[in-house]
C-alpha cells in the first residue's frame, strides 16, 4: 500500500485524473477497476472517479508497486491490460504467433508501447508465466523478425535455453520459413532460384540486388514456385534459404516482377489500381527440420505450423483461398543443388 496527502498543485482534481498522473502504466480500465473494488480509498473511504480532491485528503493505492515505475520500453507490457495476440502454437517453451500487418516487433522511434514484444510479455506476465520483478536475468524475447508491413509467424522463446538454440537453428538453416506473396506478371521459369548479393543503405533504409559480389553484400538465395496466375498477378510460394533484409522484395523487383502493394520496390501507378497500400508478403508457415541434437526442443522436429489465412490470398486468389492448409508439397531441391 503507498499513500499520497494531496498537495496544492493536485487539488480540486478528478480522482480518476489524478490516479492515471500518478500511476502511469496502471492501464486506465483496471485504474477505473481498483476505484470500483475500492483498493484506491480516499480518506478512508472508497470515492467515486469523478470525486474532487481537496487539499490535505489522504489516498491510500493498493496497487502494485511495478506500476508506479517511470514508463520505459522495458515496462510498458504493463499498460496492456488486454493483449492481442493470434497464438499458432504454444508451449512451456515457446509462442508461435500470427502477426498481423502494420504491428512493428520491437519498439522503435514511430511505437513504443503498441509492439508484438510488448503484448507477447504482457499476455506471459498476466498468465503469470513471467515477472520481470522476479526474474531479472531473462525476458521473454523473439528470435526472429518480419517488417512493419509484412504479417506471418514469429518464434518467441519463452526462456534463455530456448533462444540459444531457435537462434542457432536459424543460423544453421534448420528452420524452413515458407512465404507467400503476390507478385506482378509471370516469372519465368514459373518454380525456380533467385540468387545475388543484396547490399544495405543504412540512410535509405533499402537493399540493391547485385549479380555478382560487391563489398558489403551478403548472399541471398530464396526458392519459389507459382501456385496460382490472375490476369497481371500470380501468386507465388518462397522458401527462403537466407534470411537478409528485404530479400524478398528485393530480388523480385530485381527480376521485373515486384511485389504487389510495394511502395518501396514496386509500382505506384499499379499498386494504386489494384488499391493496395502495403506490400503482399506473408510468412504463413515454418518448418523445423533439425539437422543436429536440439536439446530440449528435439521434439518439434519435423513439425510444420501454418496459419490459417492470408488476407491478399481471400481478396485477389479467392479459389486458392482454402488450399493453403495443404501447401507442405516440398520444393524440388535436387533442380538448384
Amino acid at each position: 500500500m503507498r499513500e499520497f496527502i494531496v498537495q496544492k498543485n493536485d487539488a480540486n482534481q478528478r480522482l480518476d485524473r489524478w490516479l492515471s498522473k500518478t500511476v502511469p502504466l496502471l492501464p486506465p480500465p483496471l485504474a477505473q477497476k481498483y476505484i470500483r473494488i475500492k483498493r484506491v480509498k480516499l480518506n478512508g473511504k472508497g470515492a467515486a472517479r469523478d470525486a474532487r480532491l481537496q487539499l490535505g485528503d489522504v489516498l491510500q493505492l493498493y496497487i502494485n508497486d511495478e506500476f508506479f515505475d517511470a514508463p520505459t520500453p522495458e515496462n510498458a507490457f504493463l499498460s496492456i491490460l488486454k493483449p492481442q495476440l493470434d497464438i499458432v502454437y504454444e508451449d512451456e517453451n515457446l509462442l508461435l504467433v500470427n502477426k498481423r500487418p502494420g504491428l512493428v516487433v520491437h519498439p522503435d522511434e514511430t511505437e513504443r508501447v503498441n509492439t508484438l514484444i510488448t503484448h507477447i510479455q504482457a499476455y506471459l506476465y498476466l498468465k503469470k508465466e513471467w515477472s520481470p520483478y522476479v526474474e531479472h536475468s531473462f525476458a521473454p524475447a523473439l528470435c526472429n523478425r518480419i517488417d512493419r508491413n509484412t504479417g506471418g509467424i514469429v518464434i518467441s522463446a519463452k526462456n534463455a535455453e530456448t533462444l540459444r538454440i531457435i537462434n542457432e537453428k536459424i543460423r544453421d538453416r534448420e528452420i524452413e520459413k515458407y512465404y507467400l506473396c503476390i507478385i506482378y506478371g509471370q516469372i519465368k521459369p514459373s518454380t525456380g532460384r533467385l540468387e545475388g548479393y543484396l547490399l544495405k543503405d543504412e540512410v535509405k533504409k533499402q537493399v540493391s540486388v547485385h549479380k555478382h559480389p560487391v563489398p558489403g553484400g551478403r548472399t541471398a538465395v530464396t526458392d519459389y514456385r507459382t501456385l496460382a496466375k490472375e490476369g497481371d498477378l500470380s501468386l507465388v510460394e518462397c522458401l527462403l534459404h537466407t534470411g537478409r533484409t528485404h530479400q524478398i522484395r528485393a530480388q523480385f523487383s530485381a527480376a521485373g516482377h515486384p511485389l504487389l502493394g510495394d511502395g518501396k520496390y514496386g509500382r505506384e501507378r499499379d499498386n494504386r489500381r489494384f488499391g493496395r497500400s502495403y506490400q503482399a508478403l506473408y510468412s504463413y508457415r515454418l518448418r523445423f527440420s533439425f539437422q543436429s541434437d536440439a536439446g530440449a526442443l528435439s521434439y518439434l522436429n519435423g513439425k510444420s505450423f501454418s496459419v490459417d489465412q492470408v488476407d491478399f490470398v481471400k481478396e485477389f486468389f479467392p479459389h486458392y483461398d482454402n488450399k493453403i492448409q495443404n501447401l507442405t508439397t516440398p520444393f524440388p531441391k535436387e533442380k538448384f543443388d
